[in-house]
């Protein structure tokens, strides 16, 4: 399974989306790169394949920043919160 999350500008929490192959994952995560490029306040939909029912519409202008990663078991019990970054003191 993998996961697209995006970053919106003054929001503090990530909007998260799952793919089922890597294909339709990439595609996606061009998609919302194409469309930050753009610099048009155009509305990005996208919907969840992990769960049918979660959808999401934002503007392309409002993102800030866009992240593909693949779930697998080897990294489920690293401890680390999901997003773009941690920081904590080790």
């Amino acid at each position: 399974m993998f996961t697209i999350d995006l970053t919106l500008r003054n929001t503090a929490f990530p909007i998260s989306i799952e793919r089922k192959s890597a294909e339709d994952a990439q595609e996606i995560y061009q998609r919302i790169l194409t469309a930050i490029r753009s610099g048009n306040p155009d509305i990005v939909e996208l919907e969840s394949e992990g769960k049918t029912e979660k959808k999401v519409a934002v503007r392309a202008s409002e993102i800030s920043g866009v992240q593909l990663t693949q779930k697998d078991g080897s990294a489920a019990g690293t401890g680390r919160p999901p997003g773009f970054f941690a920081i904590g003191a080790e």
